[in-house]
């Protein structure tokens, strides 16, 4: 089963996932910040088949056409998490490291994301598989500087100076990247789209 991923053994490639019901400028921000700041060799945009903590999203095909619409041209749009019938990132993170050895991984998320990752499936697990690489998205920058996985996996959090060693590190291992703010949310986008 091929999955149109490319990238090589030694490189370091974040992980973006998401439904991008629609994608937006806010995702190009967290991923050109992520690339820059982390020295990654990749971005992969994951269009999820449908995050299990929201309703249902538009259909998988349009999806994908609104992320590769706007992902930078050195970043990959995949639909890894469908092909693999992977309904969760553990599954993902999993699959994606034994398919690709060594390769290394970076989970990157907006700071309102990572709030709420206590919430995930095996949320805990997940910490200890990747680096995590969190971008300030406001309003909430505060929530997720004192939220659960914050405040439990404090003494793994990397400083800023440490940005680019993150890829390399053992997991769990952290970074908050701050960065000019981007307001754009699909949220917001779908909501103005209905009225």
């Amino acid at each position: 089963m091929t999955d149109g991923l490319r990238f090589g053994y030694g490189q370091t490639v974040g992980l973006m996932g998401g439904s991008f019901d629609p994608a937006h400028a806010g995702h190009v921000h967290t991923a050109v910040v992520a690339r820059k700041r982390l020295g990654l060799d990749h971005v992969v945009w994951l269009v999820s088949p449908q995050n299990p903590l929201k309703v249902a999203s538009s259909p998988l095909s349009q999806r994908l056409a609104s992320a590769r619409a706007l992902a930078p041209r050195r970043d990959q749009v995949s639909d890894f998490e469908s092909r693999h019938h992977c309904h969760y990132s553990i599954e993902t993170i999993k699959a994606l490291k034994a398919r690709y050895k060594g390769v290394n991984f970076v989970f990157i998320m907006g700071s309102d994301v990572f709030a709420d990752l206590h919430k995930w499936r095996a949320w805990r697990e997940v910490m200890h598989l990747v680096p995590m690489a969190i971008v300030s998205r406001p309003p909430h920058v505060i929530k997720a500087r004192t939220s659960r996985p914050a405040l439990q996996f404090r003494s793994y959090q990397s400083q800023a100076h440490s940005a680019l060693a993150l890829a390399r590190s053992k997991p769990p291992a952290w970074i908050m990247l701050d960065a000019p703010l981007n307001r754009d949310s699909s949220t917001q986008i779908r909501q103005s789209l209905s009225i």
